[in-house]
């Protein structure tokens, strides 16, 4: 799996960020509990889930600066 470009998250509409973020945010807590329960076959979707949960809270934090300076 690549790395998300952020100009394409950037292109999101408000309700779809807000599902990709509550989707990564579940995946983050399964991949926690498949290596409390040592059935974590693939450690390296740890770090890709990160980074695209920061790029994605990045983009909402900066969409909601947008409109509270406006």
């Amino acid at each position: 799996m690549a790395r998300p470009d952020i100009a394409e998250l950037r292109k999101l509409s408000d309700g779809e960020l807000n599902e990709q973020l509550n989707g990564l945010r579940r995946e983050l807590f399964d991949l926690r509990f498949q290596q409390a329960t040592r059935r974590l076959e693939q450690p390296h979707r740890f770090k890709l889930a990160r980074i695209k949960l920061a790029q994605l809270q990045t983009v909402q934090s900066e969409r909601q600066r947008s409109t509270v300076s406006s």
